[in-house]
């Protein structure tokens, strides 16, 4: 499993809703929302501008 950085404000509102929603973990919670996103990336052919802009809204790129 590979590790990333993740600024504090972020992983704490992450781990709130981790646990409202009721995942078992922050991490499995972070990697369905990733999961998702690039479904949904996928599934509408969206041009690599459009994908930066989407990543770096969600604070994965600067």
């Amino acid at each position: 499993m590979a590790k990333i950085k993740i600024e504090k404000d972020l992983l704490e509102r992450a781990k709130k809703y981790a646990e409202t929603a009721g995942y078992s973990s922050v991490e499995e919670f972070i990697t369905h929302i990733v999961e998702k996103e690039l479904a949904a990336i996928e599934a509408g052919g969206d041009s690599e501008e459009e994908v930066k802009k989407r990543l770096q809204g969600l604070g994965y790129i600067s």
